[in-house]
């Protein structure tokens, strides 16, 4: 995975922990619910991304 997979992925992370933080102190329930669903789906990416790594380890660790 590319440094820039890494960030946007990271950025992408922390803009929803913010904004679900905003939404539960302005106690709105929509806007925390959407910033929670964006920052798991930025773990969710980054997660897919690492197990790519991995597969790719792999075949390399076998000669493939």
């Amino acid at each position: 995975m590319g440094m820039t997979d890494k960030a946007r992925n990271k950025a992408e992370e922390l803009k929803g922990q913010a904004k679900e933080r905003y939404g539960a102190a302005t106690d709105n329930e929509q806007m925390r619910a959407e910033g929670a669903a964006e920052a798991s789906k930025a773990r969710t990416k980054d997660a897919g991304e690492h197990a790519k790594d991995a597969g790719r380890d792999v075949r390399d660790a076998f000669g493939g």
